[in-house]
């Protein structure tokens, strides 16, 4: 099987070169140098080792910010996932549907900041995408490794399921 690599975009015109319209994209958001902050990175790193349904698009967005505005004129549903320092135990699992900036998880580095403020850009927009969050529950900061807690590590089998039958479920509310 060909590993389907993440995708790192330099160009606005990626997102316009076809009708992502049916698509999902599902956009792992983070700091890959910060150990567990990074959890969304590794987990797009992951799920581009596997063979995912044609309706699912992923993306390493890692700490991009408003760069990554374009993805949401492109795509209708955007699943976000990304750590959390919610207090839950190392690995915990949630599922989100922010409606608001303020409904995403409290700051846990920069990308964060930029995130949020991209999140409240998105919302003065003409089409606003549906917009789910996967948080992975972190206990602390690492900065400067890329190694993961084994709690946060042993998790990502289980987020790349829900995240594949969440998507699932969405796209057959579509058809």
């Amino acid at each position: 099987m060909n590993e389907r690599t993440p995708v790192a975009i330099s160009s606005d015109s990626y997102f316009f070169e076809k009708d992502k319209s049916n698509s999902i994209l599902v956009m792992g958001v983070g700091n890959y140098l910060m150990g567990d902050e990074g959890v969304g990175v590794h987990i797009i790193q992951e799920m581009s080792k596997i063979e995912l349904p044609e309706y699912v698009d992923i993306l390493d967005g890692g700490t991009g910010g408003f760069l990554l505005l374009n993805c949401f004129e492109a795509y209708k549903t955007i699943i976000f996932v990304d750590a959390t320092m919610d207090g839950k135990p190392a690995g915990t699992i949630s599922l989100i549907r922010p409606k608001f900036a303020s409904d995403f998880p409290s700051a846990l580095s920069v990308h964060d900041v930029g995130l949020k403020d991209m999140i409240e850009a998105v919302y003065l927009m003409e089409h606003i995408p549906d917009i789910h969050l996967f948080t992975v529950s972190i206990e602390e900061l690492n900065p400067m490794t890329i190694d993961l807690n084994d709690s946060v590590r042993a998790a990502i089998p289980e987020i790349i399921q829900q995240i594949l039958s969440h998507s699932e479920a969405l796209q057959l509310k579509k058809v």
